[in-house]
């Protein structure tokens, strides 16, 4: 692989995780889950989870992700990671899907703040201090700029990393998730997409 194409793929792969897990600016963009219907030139339509079809603006420079599997225990000191998480009424926090960033996007969207995969779900970009085995999978204690937390990875969570993809992988029946802004009667503007490829679901 060329110097040109590992840049671009480095940009491509950043540019994707600032969007999709930065914490939300003052207009505030919009998560869609669901499964391509259909892509007709620079119209991308979707099928939500919640049931409705929308309609996308998806233009030729929109970057467009996959991601591929890691395992559990490709998690280290060291990594950093974005985990959603859901808190339990004891507020200890059980994560439903982990992302580890390549080193070139480190620090992307630190922090925790809430998130949309349900009640008490949350989000946590951070750096992993510890990771230590328990009963209930493995709890990595984590460090972020202004703040820690512990989050409990059971074992069966999706753990992935992002890899490159490109439109002509928005094929019908695809599972994507698409970082878009509200446009004029219902549709939308994308501005990053993470779609299925080789059988992996995006989990965010």
């Amino acid at each position: 692989m060329s110097f040109r194409i590992k840049l671009g793929a480095t940009i491509l792969t950043a540019a994707l995780a600032g969007s999709a897990f930065a914490q939300a600016p003052a207009t505030k963009p919009t998560r869609i889950r669901g499964e391509v219907v259909s892509l007709d030139g620079d119209t991308l339509k979707v099928h939500r989870r919640s049931g409705d079809t929308v309609s996308i603006e998806l233009k030729p420079a929109v970057a467009v992700s996959a991601v591929k599997q890691m395992q559990l225990s490709d998690i280290k000191p060291g990594s950093f990671i974005g985990t959603a998480a859901t808190a339990g009424t004891d507020g200890k926090l059980t994560a439903t899907e982990v992302v580890v960033f390549p080193e070139s996007a480190r620090g992307t969207g630190e922090g925790h703040y809430a998130w949309d995969l349900g009640p008490n779900s949350s989000m946590t970009n951070a750096n992993v201090d510890t990771v230590v085995q328990s009963t209930s999978g493995r709890d990595l204690k984590l460090s972020y700029k202004g703040g820690s937390n512990v989050v409990t990875v059971p074992p069966n969570v999706p753990v992935v990393t992002f890899t490159p993809a490109s439109h002509s992988d928005l094929a019908p029946g695809k599972k994507v998730f698409v970082v878009a802004t509200p446009a004029a009667q219902g549709a939308y503007v994308a501005q990053r997409v993470v779609v299925e490829k080789d059988g992996v679901v995006p989990p965010m």
